[in-house]
């Protein structure tokens, strides 16, 4: 059994409407999840296959660091799917050096993220102090570097074009991979 502590107000959205979250969780994670709305705290315990009750407390901690559950559930799609949470606050110096920085991850009317998002095939969510990241082991390591970059000051440009490299390389090392769809030459 494992503990995972999540934000007060992400408690609602963990449960869902009339426990409705809760339970697909439980039921695709083959998981129990033990709710105390008082503290934050979800105890999460392995009922059914171990490798997929793996994925439980992940699901639990990317719900809790504001991902919609349907994104949180991408993580069960396939075994190399991670969860990864970048902590702004420690790039940080104050709370408006974190303000900042905060505001260069998102970008312009959500610009900056979104195209984390599309040139990657991540999911990338800003959340309290920290940026979360839901994909494939390329996908995470393109935005964790994209997004170092940007906390660390690199203009917006240089992120974009490494992010532009970022996704040619993976769509070209994707076509090498899937040349024959099904299985036929």
């Amino acid at each position: 059994m494992q503990h995972v502590k999540i934000p007060q107000d992400r408690i609602g959205v963990l449960i869902g409407e009339g426990g409705e979250t809760m339970r697909e969780i439980e039921a695709e994670a083959e998981v129990r999840l033990d709710i105390d709305s008082e503290n934050g705290s979800v105890a999460v315990e392995t009922v059914g296959d171990p490798v997929r009750g793996l994925k439980g407390p992940e699901i639990v901690r990317a719900i809790g660091r504001g991902f919609a559950p349907e994104d949180a559930m991408r993580l069960l799609e396939d075994d190399m799917m991670l969860f990864d949470v970048v902590d702004i606050d420690a790039a940080a110096r104050n709370k408006n050096d974190m303000k900042r920085k905060k505001g260069r991850l998102i970008g312009e009317g959500g610009r900056t993220r979104e195209l984390m998002e599309e040139l990657t095939g991540a999911d990338v969510v800003i959340y309290g102090s920290t940026l979360g990241i839901i994909g494939a082991p390329q996908e995470v390591d393109a935005v964790r570097s994209a997004a170092e970059m940007l906390l660390d000051g690199a203009p917006h440009g240089a992120v974009y074009s490494f992010l532009e490299e970022k996704h040619n390389e993976m769509k070209h090392q994707g076509m090498e991979y899937h040349r024959f769809p099904g299985g036929q030459s």
